[in-house]
């Protein structure tokens, strides 16, 4: 069976996503999302091809004004003779009018709605897809994704689509007319599609190259922004804003070239579209004058003839601009499935396990973890107990997995080989859902949403419970997590925060982060390093307030530096991808070599850190 994979370049990267399949084929994957949109589509179809079709009957009723009453009228003075032929010409012009508004009415709002159930099921799957993805994809360019290219995808659907469909037809029946009405001169007129097709297949084939590469740099230069604007604090700090400037300013100058060249081949096709048929026109106005004059056509078909021309000329002229359209749109598409069709590893098993009550029994057996399938493994062979109620902290030098092993239980990562049980249960066994409820994160580098305190803080609370408890639940978590704080907000816990909370303080963020996991109120809670940028008071008393809230759930706490320690009923020492010793940290102090030395280690950088403080202090 052939492959289905888009073939290499010459020089060995691989090809775009979908750059194997013809343009037909590569739109026809949104039918499924189109197909409830089709009877207005078709309507829409329907009603501008009437209109195009009443457009090319008006050369014809104009033909027999000229051959009937114009010349019976005038040669008898009658000028009534004219009313009916004029009328009729009236009554078609509205027509086509009506036609077209018609159209614009039936397929804008199927438009938008096939728009919005791309960029649902865009954001959907972005939602089901592991870290790992987006620990490869830059933001940038699924933002451009998900905005620009839905977006030229949705008035290809509603404009592009339909005038391609009607400007093919009108341009065949229009010819048919020509030939019909004229005969050599339709003939002759129908030899110049020869170059037209000639000319739209190679720009065809130019501008699809041109067009994807000027969508994925877009989306780069959507990441540079991305980048910089996150980052503003640190170019500023670093005195790098020129630097941010001049590689902005860099790409912006490649993608302003990259539309030159777009803008160039969309011209050069779009005159060779309209000089190919003047130039016709012009050979068949000389033969057409010989064979009136010779008496081989009449007048009224001559002027039926040009006249019918002038309305094929105007879709001929316009298929440069539909073409490119059709292709940025087809490059859209490819880049719509490339992130839709990207395979998540990470589902739900075809029959879940159901928990019941979680009591917390977490047990890893014999975990293997590797990033990448021809990586060595960054866990190899763990074995791990954490009985229900206890809080266990696991310790390592930097790099040895901690974080790692610990995004294992909520199944952020899945484990390459050996298993990660809960309550007997392996995590792959369960729903992803039911799993997050029970296992709840605090992460070291924490992250906030640009909504309200109260929403950033019981974001993992069931919206199903009543108010009441809902705000016990929150002021617990926030006095446990000492960030009272947020009562001197404008708003207090209805105050709405900036762009990942980066208008509060560090230690802010972290303690509404320690917060958050705390309200969950989960059967087992992980904490990755949640305290690494408190303050020493701040850190005692919210390490008193969490071995309270602690008591009877099960919790792995990834220690940076020795106060952490403090948290846990006993230590797990990671090293060389294994767990080398269990047990309490007098016990491990007293028989565990690398524990010491790696005690010793959080020590020194601790202290260090705790110096650097105080010389900012002092600076301010």
């Amino acid at each position: 069976m052939p492959s289905s994979a888009p073939p290499d370049r010459p020089d060995g990267t691989p090809a775009p996503a979908g750059s194997h399949l013809s343009t037909p084929a590569s739109l026809r994957r949104l039918l499924p999302y189109v197909r409830p949109a089709l009877p207005r589509l078709v309507a829409g179809l329907v009603a501008a091809l009437g209109a195009s079709l009443a457009a090319l009957a008006i050369p014809r009723v104009l033909q027999e004004l000229v051959e009937g009453p114009l010349a019976s009228g005038a040669a008898a003075g009658d000028v009534g003779a004219l009313v009916w032929p004029t009328l009729a010409v009236l009554a078609l012009g509205l027509l086509e009018a009506g036609l077209i508004l018609l159209r614009r009415n039936l397929v804008m709002y199927p438009g938008t709605r096939v728009e919005a159930a791309l960029r649902t099921t865009l954001f959907r799957h972005l939602l089901q897809l592991p870290a790992s993805f987006h620990d490869r994809w830059a933001g940038g360019q699924l933002l451009s994704r998900s905005m620009t290219d839905l977006g030229l995808l949705r008035r290809w659907l509603v404009f592009g689509l339909l005038q391609l469909v009607v400007s093919t037809i009108t341009i065949v029946v229009g010819v048919g007319v020509l030939v019909s009405t004229a005969g050599w001169l339709g003939l002759v007129y129908l030899a110049g599609a020869v170059p037209v097709t000639v000319v739209a297949y190679r720009f065809s084939r130019r501008y699809r190259v041109i067009a994807r590469l000027s969508q994925d740099q877009s989306g780069d230069l959507a990441t540079t922004v991305e980048e910089s604007v996150h980052g503003i604090r640190v170019l500023k700090a670093f005195g790098r804003g020129g630097d941010a400037l001049a590689s902005f300013t860099g790409q912006a100058e490649r993608l302003r070239r990259t539309e030159i060249r777009k803008a160039g081949n969309q011209a050069t096709v779009t005159t060779a579209l309209q000089l190919i048929p003047e130039l016709t026109l012009a050979v068949c106005l000389v033969l057409g004058v010989w064979l009136t004059a010779d008496g081989q056509i009449s007048v009224g078909a001559l002027a039926a003839f040009f006249l019918t021309a002038a309305v094929i000329n105007g879709p001929v002229v316009d298929l440069g601009m539909t073409l490119s359209m059709t292709l940025n749109a087809r490059t859209a598409v490819d880049r719509f499935f490339e992130v839709v069709e990207t395979p998540n590893p990470l589902t739900d098993p075809a029959e879940p396990r159901e928990l019941g009550t979680v009591r917390g029994d977490v047990t890893l057996r014999d975990v293997v973890f590797r990033y990448e399938d021809d990586e060595p493994p960054v866990l190899d062979g763990v074995d791990l107990d954490l009985p229900t109620g206890t809080t266990t902290a696991l310790v390592g030098l930097t790099g040895s997995g901690k974080s790692t092993l610990a995004m294992l239980l909520p199944r952020i990562h899945d484990v390459t080989g050996g298993s990660v049980r809960l309550d007997g249960v392996d995590v792959r066994d369960l729903r992803r859902h039911d799993l997050r409820r029970a296992v709840a994160v605090a992460f070291e580098d924490p992250t906030l949403f640009s909504t309200t305190v109260r929403e950033n803080v019981l974001l993992g609370v069931d919206d199903t419970l009543p108010a009441t408890e809902r705000d016990r639940l929150l002021a617990d978590a926030l006095e446990v997590a000492r960030a009272e704080f947020v009562h001197d907000l404008p708003h207090g816990v209805d105050t709405r925060i900036g762009e990942e909370g980066l208008s509060l303080s560090g230690g802010q963020r972290q303690r509404l982060a320690l917060a958050r996991a705390i309200a969950a109120r989960p059967r087992v809670l992980v904490l990755d390093d949640p305290l690494s940028a408190l303050d020493v008071s701040t850190e005692e008393a919210v390490t008193r307030g969490l071995r309270e809230v602690l008591a009877g759930t099960t919790s792995l706490v990834i220690a940076h530096r020795p106060s952490t320690v403090a948290l846990a009923d006993r230590v797990a020492v990671l090293a060389d991808g294994r767990v080398t010793a269990v047990g309490t940290h007098r016990e491990l102090l007293a028989r565990d070599a690398h524990y010491r030395y790696v005690v010793a280690s959080l020590e020194e950088d601790w202290a260090a850190h705790e110096h650097d403080a105080d010389v900012t202090e002092e600076v301010r």
